[in-house]
């Protein structure tokens, strides 16, 4: 008899620990409250704390599990410094001195590296299995399963106590998920097995799909529609949904009265599908509106015990498809390898021991069994003798690669969240490699840089040192990456350095995926705390940091000089229009890009080698779309509507209204600098704020928003009402109130009302947000308790509502734009000169200023204006209300963040940078360079070569050339005339110059003015930009650029050119 479980047999009810929401704060969007509620119950096991076991714990221990043992008596080796972040070579040699022992005693790798790994996580317990004495000790690490969630194992084990573990993890008494991984070189693999029933509440993390309903047919079986307008459905046949809000159809869909809760539905388009066992033929009306939600049903997945998965790997999961017949042959390489430590004490063969290798590969033959190694032998024979070669190396960039990828299996284990590895997966970057292992790879012993040497010789690893190269960002991916370099010893040589910059300052919610930084750095600067982090690592780092945004503005630090001096780029922003501009730096200076990004479970790398890849701008997502003014204003449907109109009222109410009365009081030409086309509305809201509802007490603040409640959610309401009553139709003879416009209805004020799709207390959260915000604007102090708020608004007045006549509102979005232009002129003057002349003058008001409030996601008061301004209008329209914490995601537009997807994407882009510099030893084609996508989720990953730079055919001198985005026409000549300029076009190229623009500026043209031509024609070209530009050059600048209209002298046609990148410095 077997069982359902996940995390070890703790039930849903049992993970109650509150949660932090400002630590965990981007996690919870990709993991959810009840994941995260379980891994905080969970208990992990680390068998081996080399470079693979820290990568793995850093990534759990930041995610929030309860607690993780580590086991590893091991003393550390100069291999584990290439992947070991808290491990040192001071660390090789070092001896402690044990109270209770008068001998000496070296730390293992385990009790080395605990305490930093505690300082990651406060509410994560890291403890030390100090029972177990060596790895061998088959009873020690056979007790640590008792009680585990899940037990890691990321060192090499005797295939006997491998099985002996998995089979004891399976065993009745303690399901405890496995998994074994290792990182030998540039290859990895990874075995999970979480035995013969594992429940997966969420199999893939997306968001279920949901639809605004047009109708529901009176048919039989009920058939539904969709708008249109909001994209397709989404589901397949067999799914389940749930409907809310729906009107219509005689209350057939809402809930209650022992009416099922979820419906199955048969797709028969993209936009509809059919309710089967649902009969509505009966039904007086159909159903107009209301909304579907997927409901995601959990699955149970089935694994295959270690012993027979060696046997039998089965089907394997695919990372490159340009490799298909890869994972079969590593199942086969790692069996041999494994063969082999076990004759050899659990060694692998030491680097340079081609005999070792040798060995291997024979071990490989003898247990091909499908003759792998017959298909293409020079490429297999090449493979095994690689991973044998390699396999003592633990290299920075696969750990984090592999790290993530278990880091997130783990947390799958524990939280039974997204689909798991079923069985073995298989790993490498052979891309890499040299054609043939090297010889004079002899460890040292006690140098940090022994993995990447052992791979790739002592030449690679000195150009590593050398490089400079710039990080813009410091978030999570800039800690990876500046982890990795550290590692690797990227720009740790004399000629070596990294500029890093990042203007943002660390908070709270960074911890939990920006493992550089602690609870002591928060409000310090990401780029300063973040280098000094990266040096401790690798004490020979050069690094310099920066707090400026790289753009068009800072130029004057970040010019040509700097990038003169680069070797290349790296990039770990969180916005596109940044990475488009370092986008065109890496175009102009033909420097390569590495690229990454992520969004929850998802992440890609993208790697921009110049003249060889296209560049990161080449290829864009179309623009998000906006939302229609009209929408937002008067007929919204959906929980983003809603959200955005609050984000812009607290904006226009709590942030751009105290600027203009602050403006006002401090510019005595305000009026004259405000927009005609607003300036009515503008001087009218100065006088609200300054003069009509100026509030001198905190009970003034209670009032106004109290009477801020009724103007927004009842009286607005009614009014668009009266102007399309419920039951107006259009001219068509369609019902207004119809398709994508809910009809609304006014919220009546109750102070104990709690929403029943977000369970929130709206009414009394926006008086308490919307009182206090309004206090710290005029510099009150405010409160929160509720008998006060009570207490106070029994008191209020509220008038009565009044439907005011004449008062037009549009109804779509063209007569939104025509109110707008008719509303620029409607106002006299005289009347906006009347208002500000009531005003207060400015020396009456001496010393007064307002405090304006700049949204903040973060901020809690904030939130909860916005939340509960969003969920009120959300109940005006029948919307589905949401909780603050979601609401924070819509409104704060939050990207979704987990640590180990970061992990994995800078380990992949790292493996790109060892190209990039040569280790393979031979000029690279595009096939060898990868760009990825993964989805840990899924799981998923797939590598495959970037695409080639688009080409632009010119004929000059009679020749064809394909020129690209990488290409300009280089003028090296100094800083020459015009003259000269345009006469060496003729000479070099054959060209005809008829025009030479540079930025906006036309430095000449045939139809110029021959005067001021003929005074140009003398001057140089830094001369001539000067006085057209009426700007002078920088001094740090070394480039212009110029572009040239020109046609071939002996045909006359148009030559298309790219542009000349002219050096005058």
């Amino acid at each position: 008899m077997t069982s359902e479980t996940t995390n070890n047999d703790v039930p849903p009810s049992a993970a109650t620990t509150e949660v932090d929401e400002k630590l965990y704060s981007r996690q919870l969007y990709v993991m959810g409250h009840e994941a995260q509620k379980r891994m905080m119950a969970s208990r992990a096991v680390l068998v081996g704390v080399s470079g693979l076991g820290v990568e793995v714990a850093k990534n759990i221990i930041l995610a929030g599990i309860s607690s993780v043992t580590l086991c590893d008596p091991e003393l550390p080796n100069s291999f584990d410094l290439g992947g070991n972040f808290y491990l040192s070579e001071v660390d090789l040699n070092k001896c402690e001195i044990e109270s209770d022992d008068s001998d000496n005693k070296r730390k293992g790798r385990a009790e080395l590296c605990r305490d930093q790994l505690s300082e990651l996580n406060e509410y994560v317990k890291v403890d030390v299995a100090s029972d177990v004495t060596s790895l061998q000790d088959e009873a020690g690490l056979l007790n640590l399963v008792e009680g585990a969630s899940v037990v890691v194992i990321t060192v090499p084990l005797s295939t006997e106590l491998l099985c002996k573990m998995n089979e004891k993890c399976r065993g009745s008494n303690s399901k405890t998920c496995f998994i074994y991984a290792l990182s030998t070189g540039l290859f990895g693999t990874v075995f999970c097995d979480f035995g013969e029933a594992f429940l997966v509440s969420d199999k893939d993390g997306e968001n279920p799909a949901s639809s605004q309903v047009e109708n529901v047919l009176t048919s039989n079986p009920a058939v539904v529609k969709v708008l249109e307008d909001h994209g397709r459905h989404g589901l397949e046949t067999g799914d389940h949904i749930t409907f809310s809000k729906v009107k219509g159809l005689d209350g057939l869909l809402s809930p209650g009265d022992g009416k099922p809760s979820t419906y199955e539905v048969k797709v028969t388009g993209p936009f509809t599908f059919e309710l089967p066992g649902v009969d509505a033929s009966d039904c007086s009306e159909p159903a107009m509106q209301g909304y579907i939600t997927q409901v995601k049903t959990p699955v149970t997945i089935s694994f295959r015990p270690y012993r027979e998965a060696l046997a039998d790997a089965g089907e394997l999961m695919m990372s490159d498809f340009a490799k298909f017949d890869r994972p079969p042959l590593l199942h086969l390489a790692y069996r041999a390898l494994a063969s082999y430590a076990e004759s050899h004490d659990m060694q692998y063969p030491t680097p340079g021991d081609a005999t070792a290798a040798k060995e291997v590969l024979d071990l490989a033959r003898s247990l091909d069994s499908e003759k792998l190694l017959e298909n293409n032998p020079s490429v297999a024979e090449r493979i095994v003798l690689h991973l044998a070669a390699g396999s003592r190396s633990i290299l920075s960039p696969m750990c984090a690669t592999l790290g993530g990828i278990v880091g997130q299996e783990v947390l799958k284990a524990c939280s039974g969240k997204f689909t798991p590895i079923r069985g073995f997966f298989y790993f490498d970057a052979d891309e890499c490699l040299p054609d043939s292992p090297l010889a004079d790879v002899v460890p040292s012993g006690t140098s940090r840089y022994d993995s990447t040497i052992a791979v790739f010789g002592k030449e690679a690893q000195q150009k590593l040192l050398d490089l400079n190269y710039f990080l813009i960002g410091a978030g999570a991916i800039g800690c990876e990456m500046l982890k990795n370099w550290a590692l690797m010893g990227v720009a740790c040589g004399e000629k070596g350095k990294v500029h890093i910059t990042d203007m943002d300052r660390i908070e709270r919610s960074n911890l939990s995926r920006q493992f550089l930084f602690r609870n002591k750095d928060i409000n310090e600067f990401k780029s300063a705390a973040g280098a000094r982090a990266a040096a401790e690592m690798n004490e020979g780092m050069n690094i310099v940091p920066y707090q400026e945004k790289v753009g068009a503005d800072t130029e004057g630090i970040f010019g040509d000089d700097f990038y003169d001096k680069l070797d290349g780029v790296c990039t770990a922003l969180d916005n596109v229009e940044a990475r488009l501009y370092v986008d065109q730096r890496v175009l102009f200076y033909r420097l390569p890009m590495l690229e990454s990004g992520t969004l929850g479970t998802k992440g890609n790398t993208q790697v921009v080698i110049p003249n060889v890849t296209e560049n990161y701008g080449a290829t864009r997502d179309p623009p998000e779309k906006s939302i229609p003014v009209c929408t937002l204003k008067n007929f919204p449907n959906q929980i983003q509507h809603t959200l955005q109109w609050a984000r812009d009222y607290f904006e226009g109410e709590f942030k751009q209204s105290g600027e203009d009365v602050n403006s006002y009081l401090t510019d005595p030409d305000y009026a004259d600098g405000v927009q005609q086309n607003s300036k009515y509305e503008t001087v009218v809201a100065i006088r609200k704020t300054l003069v009509d509802e100026r509030p001198v007490s905190f009970e003034d603040c209670v009032v106004w928003a109290r009477l801020k409640f009724e103007t927004l959610f009842n009286n607005q309401i009614r009014q668009l009402l009266h102007n399309f009553p419920e039951d107006q139709v259009t001219s068509s003879g369609t019902k207004f109130w119809s398709g994508s416009k809910r009809c609304p209805k006014p919220v009546v004020f109750d102070l104990k009302d709690k929403c029943e799709d977000a369970q929130m207390r709206n009414h009394f959260d926006f008086i308490v947000a919307a009182a206090n915000l309004r206090a710290h604007m005029f510099g009150i102090k405010g409160r929160t308790d509720e008998e006060y708020f009570v207490e106070v608004l029994q008191t209020v007045i509220v008038p009565d509502f009044a439907a005011q006549e004449g008062v037009k509102i549009a109804a779509n979005e063209a007569e939104a734009k025509e109110s707008e232009n008719n509303t620029a002129g409607g106002m006299e003057e005289s009347e906006v000169d009347q208002i500000l002349s009531s005003l207060p003058k400015p020396g009456e008001l001496a010393g007064f200023k307002l405090n304006p409030i700049e949204f903040d996601k973060d901020l809690d008061d904030h939130m909860l204006f916005v939340t509960a301004c969003s969920n009120l209008r959300a109940l005006n329209y029948s919307i589905p209300t949401e909780d603050t914490h979601r609401s924070r995601a819509i409104a704060g537009r939050i990207i979704p963040a987990i640590a180990t997807t970061t992990a994995l994407v800078t380990g992949l882009i790292c493996l790109e940078l060892y190209k990039i510099i040569g280790t393979p030893q031979k000029e690279l084609t595009i096939e060898a360079y990868k760009n990825g996508f993964v989805n840990l989720a899924i799981p998923f990953m797939t590598l495959s070569e970037p695409t080639a730079p688009a080409t632009t055919k010119a004929v000059v001198k009679g020749k064809e050339w394909d020129w690209t985005a990488w290409d300009s026409l280089d003028m090296n000549m100094g800083d020459i005339t015009l003259q000269e300029f345009i006469a060496h076009f003729e000479t070099e190229y054959n060209l005809d110059v008829s025009m030479i623009s540079h930025g906006v500026s036309i430095l000449f043209s045939f139809f110029a003015n021959k005067k001021k031509l003929a005074e140009r024609m003398k001057m140089t070209m830094s001369e001539v930009v000067e006085n057209v530009t009426k700007k002078e050059l920088p001094s740090n600048q070394l480039f212009l650029v110029f572009e040239l209209i020109a046609n071939d002298l002996e045909t006359d046609e148009e030559v298309e050119l790219p542009y000349v990148k002219f050096r005058f410095r």
